[in-house]
């Protein structure tokens, strides 16, 4: 009886024994399985909202491109338009001009073309319109992009009417080189000078201006010897090399003349949406 007793106490704690460890390891593999379950499914959240915050990003920095893109194409579109306006307006004025001012030194004598060359439009070379008009192009577009290049953006006297009178007087200094009679081309020529300078200081008064004004001259003047130089056209009574001597004076108040034009074109192209 006790032996059996005891065999069977015996047994039943071994059999105790043995179901506890089973108990034990089945709740752990149990929580081992909820924990690798659950962090698969925060895995899968995390993963699953970074990539929709990755296609909303490309979302928007595509839109972002787009809008700069098409800013940038408008933009672009109203500058150069403007630009083609410019030079456009400073193509005629400088034609115009050049046309007015080469029938008075023709009429005074002063430059002498071959007769053939006489028989076009206002007794007068075709080819110095548009030349002189594609010249007062270059100068006057080359002007304010060098003011906003040097960081001096010209404000001395900013206005239609100082261009105007900036015009009349080059106007003058073109119309006293064929009409006032001195001893010789050199006082002539310092006079023409005296009053370029005076032109550039009344209506400009710019370092950028005064230099452009300087190389305008100089290569307007080279340009202006190698066409007599081959005959195309001379001057009468060469006094520095083949040409005349105050030649350079009305190239530099030309320049500085286009120069203000081009200015005020540019000024008035930056206020106009400024106001609207």
């Amino acid at each position: 009886m006790n032996s059996s007793g005891g065999f069977s106490f015996d047994q039943t704690l071994k059999t105790s024994g043995d179901q506890a460890p089973k108990c034990q390891m089945s709740r752990l593999d149990d929580h081992c399985w909820s924990c690798s379950c659950a962090s698969r499914v925060e895995t899968k959240d995390s993963s699953s909202g970074a990539k929709w915050l990755a296609s909303k990003t490309e979302e928007m920095m595509s839109i972002i491109t787009s809008v700069l893109s098409n800013a940038y194409g408008s933009l672009h579109d109203v500058r150069t338009a403007n630009l083609i306006r410019r030079g456009l307006v400073l193509f005629t004025v400088g034609a115009f001009l050049a046309l007015v001012l080469n029938l008075l030194q023709i009429q005074r004598h002063v430059t002498l073309f071959p007769e053939e060359v006489m028989t076009t439009v206002f007794s007068s070379a075709w080819w110095i319109p548009p030349c002189c008009g594609t010249g007062a192009a270059v100068v006057g577009l080359l002007y304010p992009c060098l003011d906003s290049h040097l960081g001096e953006p010209h404000k001395f006297k900013r206005e239609w009417a100082s261009v105007m009178r900036c015009i009349a007087v080059f106007v003058g200094i073109n119309h006293a080189s064929v009409k006032l009679d001195f001893v010789n081309n050199m006082q002539l020529s310092l006079t023409l000078a005296a009053l370029s300078l005076g032109l550039w200081w009344t209506f400009d008064r710019s370092r950028s201006g005064f230099g452009l004004g300087i190389t305008t001259a100089f290569l307007a003047t080279v340009i202006t010897q190698l066409l007599v130089y081959n005959g195309v056209y001379q001057y009468t009574s060469p006094d520095f090399l083949y040409v005349r001597s105050w030649l350079p004076c009305i190239f530099f108040s030309g320049g500085v003349t286009v120069g203000n034009i081009g200015r005020q074109l540019a000024m008035g192209c930056v206020e106009k949406p400024h106001n609207d």
